[in-house]
């Protein structure tokens, strides 16, 4: 049994913890709440509280764990129930999710929040069984049948002209339109998507490049939507030209509500300079996460229901992976289950034979793991995926020749953060990520030395549209 003054320690860590959670510092707040179980496990509130800090830092698998311990310990808790749904959810476990919502609904019967919940759930499954039901191994392309020449733009369209190949002028006319809150024509967004599809598609699964003298290359992290905040990054950092390479390591789109701008500039940016300029798949340039997490939603509101499956074509021929200067392997997520997978073994991965990652494989890892502390793999924090140790990292370098994987995926403070002794770098470059979290942005400068260098970044003010404002389920504003 715990003590009195162990007791009233644990609570006062608790309101700590509430306190740092109020400030948005949520590593800091994990860590008080963890404190806090330490001292008492039995107190069903401090783990419910941690696992709502866990889904803001994206840690579903933790959050569903914490949830479920309260639940163990107070099964007439309610608020549990609730962190454990909206944690399942994320990682779109909905029939997991509809369970806990029932539950809810039972225990308090005249909450209409929760039923409207419930309701939101229930057609969030029929919503994905669907798509399951007419989902087939090898769909039709979408580019069948579509006719781009023969879309007319009116003569009354404001916006630069784009002929057959981007200009420079046409993306400095574009980023102008997305600033002042207008769109391009959809003639112009066809023929960007089409054009990338058809040059990533001809890209090696993994890119192999190397920084030549009088050049250099920046390799940024997610950005999520986040379109003032990518103008800010070349704003400081310089645009893209055919002496300054970007690497952009996948998590274009989804959550923040710019995610058609960012996908079209860094799309015209790949057409105007192919050779200069790069792009890596993440696990939010796919069709489960796009209809969840706002970018399909987007997509139609903007356009239509066509640039939705375009953009999806052209996602599934992105590139998983880009060796640098045969020195840094840079991807998405991270490491393997298997010690033995080379970097041969990425080389001969046929992704088109696989348009989306599925639950198992390397393509999944490549997109979804994520370091640990500790030697060895563990579960995923997420949920999905699994983590890596610094051992794993140290053999995966060793027995490939490399200094360091460089990934992003994940949320650092300070907008990078470099772990396993060195060898694992992750970068991260949406700063005050879905506008609750103070979180620095970064982005890394490499030479032909090869030396790194990294800069941080602070957000820019935007226009007052909230974070997932185009989900097509008010579940997702819980996140």
């Amino acid at each position: 049994m715990t003590s009195i003054p162990e007791t009233a320690s644990a609570k006062e860590l608790k309101e700590k913890g509430n306190e740092a959670f109020k400030k948005h510092d949520w590593p800091n707040a994990v860590e008080l709440y963890s404190r806090a179980i330490e001292k008492d496990g039995s107190d069903a509130s401090f783990y419910c509280n941690r696992a709502q800090v866990n889904i803001k830092l994206e840690a579903y698998g933790y959050a569903i764990a914490d949830a479920t311990k309260a639940i163990e310990l107070d099964g007439s808790y309610v608020k549990a129930y609730w962190r454990r749904a909206i944690a399942n959810t994320a990682i779109l476990h909905s029939q997991e999710a509809l369970k806990d919502f029932k539950t809810i609904v039972r225990k308090q019967p005249s909450n209409q929040e929760a039923k409207l919940r419930l309701s939101d759930c229930e057609k969030l499954v029929k919503r994905v069984n669907f798509f399951k039901a007419i989902e087939v191994p090898d769909p039709p392309s979408a580019f069948e049948g579509l006719d781009i020449s023969a879309i007319e733009v009116e003569e009354g369209y404001d916006g630069m002209r784009l002929e057959k190949g981007m200009t420079q002028e046409f993306i400095d006319d574009m980023i102008q339109r997305f600033k002042n809150g207008k769109k391009i024509h959809r003639k112009y967004v066809f023929q960007i998507i089409e054009a990338v599809k058809n040059i990533v598609y001809d890209e090696p699964t993994m890119v192999e490049m190397e920084i030549n003298k009088g050049t250099k290359l920046t390799v940024c992290g997610d950005t999520h939507g986040q379109f003032f905040d990518l103008l800010e990054l070349f704003r400081l950092n310089g645009f893209p030209t055919a002496k300054h390479s970007y690497l952009f390591n996948g998590d274009f789109v989804d959550r923040g509500s710019w995610s058609t701008e960012i996908a079209l500039l860094l799309y015209a940016y790949k057409w105007l300079n192919p050779q200069k300029f790069f792009l890596n798949r993440g696990n939010h340039e796919t069709d489960d996460m796009n209809r969840v997490y706002g970018f399909e939603g987007e997509c139609k509101a903007k356009y239509n229901e066509k640039t939705f499956k375009l953009f999806s074509e052209s996602f599934s021929a992105l590139p998983l992976a880009t060796l640098i200067g045969k020195k840094y392997f840079v991807l998405h997520g991270g490491l393997f289950s298997d010690d033995k997978t080379t970097l041969d073994d990425v080389r001969k991965l046929n992704r088109h034979g696989q348009r989306q990652p599925g639950q198992a494989g390397l393509m999944m890892e490549m997109l979804w793991t994520d370091p640990q502390p500790q030697n060895g793999r563990g579960p995923s924090k997420r949920g999905v995926g699994l983590q890596f140790g610094p051992d794993v990292t140290k053999r995966f370098c060793e027995n490939n020749g490399l200094e360091a994987v460089i990934r992003s995926h994940e949320v650092r403070m300070e907008g990078y953060d470099v772990e396993h002794n060195g060898k694992c770098i992750t970068v991260f470059s949406a700063p005050k990520y879905c506008d609750s979290t103070e979180n620095k942005g970064a982005y890394i400068n490499i030479g032909p030395e090869y030396k790194l260098e990294y800069h941080k970044f602070d957000a820019v003010p935007h226009p007052d549209i909230k974070p997932m404002a185009y989900a097509q389920n008010p579940l997702m504003s819980m996140m």
